[in-house]
């Protein structure tokens, strides 16, 4: 028989866990209670749980210290937590929340529709990867089984092969799904940030808001990191072909990154040799993303001397090129041992250097694949503490035209023209609600908030909008099924002009744009966003 999921529940008074067993009574789950810190850890050793609710306020030990407890342990580091708490402070109880761990925070008293459909979420994704293992496992031992059977060697090439795809797809299915459970929060953060610039600040108040940015900023990164390595492995990076000046790009990469490498006293460099074309056809992007990436480690481990970057050809065929773009540094170096971790996944040359310098160890992982999509190499020639030249490939095309066509300047899409609209915001995170109301407010349009699809599906019959802007995953249902409710309505009532529907989700895979516009959405946003992105969503009414 299959055992039920436990769900953990910490609050150290006993009508709080029965109210909590209450509201989840009718969930297939076996509710483990816990009345403190202590206990709750205790718990932990011998249960595996897919979820932990627990409350913040707690004497001896608080929420905060026990999610950061459990993170360092290995059967609890990835436990998802959802924090509760009669007392709160937007930014800082959120900004703590995700500092030690947690993946939500809900405030007391607890709306019941808003608990139920985020274990509910959790639950599925639990659920989900609890019969992944197991297939994977099931497969393994058959594969397993064959392999004894049969001593032919390409069979076994193949067994390998299908074990890898398989270990490969858990895991970039669990990266992208929690890339997602993070990004829904860090619009509320960095939406709020951008919200608290537009106001009068103090001296210390602007402080706490750099604050708050610089931590928002490198969580981004971290997320980005995650999320384009799934990408990676999942297949689906797709490179552009188009026509790019290299020397602009190159110098928009120094411009961003001079002051902080000025920062710690470096000296920062370039060099493009001439037999490199100005014009070539290729992927921009990525190139200047692998390119920051390793300038951007060169300034973190050099602490002082200078760090430059060296580009030239180093092979001709036809109109092929290929480019070789060197970084040279002045910093710590890398040993024989540590070379040998660099380019892995989730691995740095030492431990001690990711204490003292901080990263997720993806960047170089990344750089590695995204080298081999451009048909190119990556590799590194260093010394411990005589400073390092890391170096990677890409073949391009040269360019037909050496000299870029002026375009006329285009302006960012405005609502300067358009009426004021009215927008209906579906959205069940008050947070994110706060910050979406907001910009949508200071572009001149009337706001109306649904905390799910039935609601919204309700207020659309009860009202005139202009717009939708509906989020996908919400309880009592969900954002696609809101819209086909919508699209049904206004078939039966032979609505000539369909309200427009945009979705707002924290999905960013590839894919998703198209998966939400065949679902009969007019647009797609995704978490979190830039005010252009909104006006240009805006746009469309």
């Amino acid at each position: 028989m299959k055992e039920k999921p436990k769900i953990l529940i910490v609050d150290d008074r006993v009508e709080n866990l029965v109210a909590l067993e209450t509201l989840l009574s009718d969930f297939d789950i076996e509710l483990v209670r816990a009345l403190s810190g202590a206990e709750a850890l205790a718990k932990t050793f011998n249960n595996q749980f897919a979820l932990a609710i627990m409350d913040v306020q707690m004497p001896e030990m608080d929420g905060y210290e026990t999610v950061t407890l459990m993170r360092q342990a290995k059967s609890t580091s990835n436990l998802p937590v959802i924090f509760v708490s009669a007392i709160y402070k937007e930014d800082f109880h959120v900004i703590k929340g995700i500092e030690t761990g947690a993946v939500d925070f809900i405030v007391k008293p607890i709306i019941s529709e808003v608990l139920r459909g985020k274990v509910k979420v959790f639950l599925e994704l639990y659920n989900y990867q609890t019969s992944l293992e197991f297939l994977v496992r099931q497969r393994t031992e058959q594969l397993q089984k064959e392999i004894s059977k049969h001593k032919d060697t390409s069979q076994k090439l193949k067994i390998e092969k299908e074990k890898a795809e398989a270990a490969t797809h858990s895991k970039s299915l669990f990266l992208a799904s929690m890339s997602h459970e993070i990004r829904t929060p860090m619009n509320g953060i960095i939406g709020m940030a951008d919200i608290l610039k537009q106001t009068p600040l103090n001296e210390d108040q602007r402080e706490f808001l750099n604050i708050i940015n610089i931590s928002g900023n490198n969580l981004m990164t971290i997320i980005n990191d995650i999320l384009d390595f799934s990408k990676i492995e999942s297949g689906q990076v797709m490179l552009e072909h188009i026509d790019f000046n290299m020397y602009d790009e190159v110098n928009d990469i120094m411009k961003l990154l001079r002051l902080k490498a000025s920062e710690k006293g470096l000296k920062l460099t370039s060099h493009i040799h001439p037999s490199v074309p100005e014009m070539v056809i290729g992927d921009p992007t990525r190139i200047k993303q692998v390119l920051i990436n390793l300038l951007n480690n060169a300034i973190k481990f050099t602490d002082k001397g200078y760090v430059k970057l060296e580009i030239s050809v180093s092979e001709k065929e036809n109109d092929r090129i290929t480019i070789i773009f060197k970084i040279i540094d002045t910093g710590i170096g890398i040993s024989e041992q540590g070379k040998k971790n660099l380019f892995k996944v989730f691995s740095q040359a030492d431990k001690t250097v990711t204490r003292k310098y901080g990263g997720t160890g993806l960047g170089l992982a990344i750089s590695k694949n995204l080298s081999i999509l451009m048909d190119g190499e990556i590799g590194v020639e260093s010394d411990e503490g005589s400073g390092s030249t890391f170096w990677f490939t890409a073949k391009l095309e040269r360019a037909i035209s050496q000299k870029p066509e002026s375009n006329e300047t285009k302006s960012t899409p405005g609502i300067e023209n358009k009426s004021h609209l009215s927008v209906l915001i579906a959205e069940d995170n008050p947070i994110n609600q706060k910050v979406a109301s907001y910009n949508v407010e200071r572009l001149g349009h009337k706001v109306d908030l649904a905390e799910n699809g039935k609601e919204a599906v309700e207020k659309y019959q009860n009202n005139k909008y202009d717009l939708i802007l509906m989020d996908i995953y919400m309880p009592e249902m969900n954002g696609v099924e809101a819209t086909k409710a919508i699209r049904d309505l206004e078939e039966k009532n032979n609505e000539k002009k369909k309200i427009k529907i945009v979705a707002v989700t924290a999905n960013a895979l590839k894919g998703d744009r198209e998966k939400f516009l065949a679902e009969q959405m007019d647009g797609y946003i995704s978490k979190p966003f830039k005010i252009e992105d909104l006006i240009e969503v805006l746009h469309i009414t």
